[in-house]
């Protein structure tokens, strides 16, 4: 639990607080605003709880998952004579690898040339070499 006071810690849970606090305070705001009669200022005053609810969320999160890091690193280290099991899942989350890579071997054997192809590169050559000409020009 020491590890969520380090100075970065410390500004995300003020941070946390200072937004619930603004946000909760902007509702209200609202509120007083629409009991004066801005009836727009309702949707408002049912928008910025939710803001403040989802820091929270947000919040909590990153707590958790602070704690399960740490959990995880203060766990004692698997035994090397021990091979690890492939691709485990944790949870819900699925276990993510390095990838893997892969070198890619050209075709090999003698590969017709494609006759559309070429006459689609023959047509692009002719317009390079008739700069001023339209494609209806093309005599092929």
């Amino acid at each position: 639990m020491r590890r969520l006071w380090t100075p970065a810690w410390i500004a995300r849970h003020v941070a946390m607080v200072v937004l619930v606090v603004g946000f909760l305070g902007l509702g209200w705001w609202q509120i007083s605003r629409a009991a004066a009669g801005n009836s727009l200022s309702w949707g408002y005053a049912v928008e910025w709880p939710i803001f403040a609810g989802f820091v929270v969320y947000v919040w909590w999160r990153e707590v958790k998952l602070a704690r399960r890091r740490m959990a995880e690193a203060d766990a004692p280290p698997a035994d090397p004579a021990v091979e690890p099991a492939p691709a485990v899942t944790t949870g819900s989350r699925p276990a993510v690898r390095r990838p893997v890579r892969v070198s890619r071997v050209p075709a090999t054997g003698d590969v017709g040339e494609d006759t559309d192809l070429a006459a689609y590169n023959h047509y692009l050559s002719w317009l390079n070499a008739n700069p001023g000409a339209r494609p209806g020009d093309y005599p092929g």
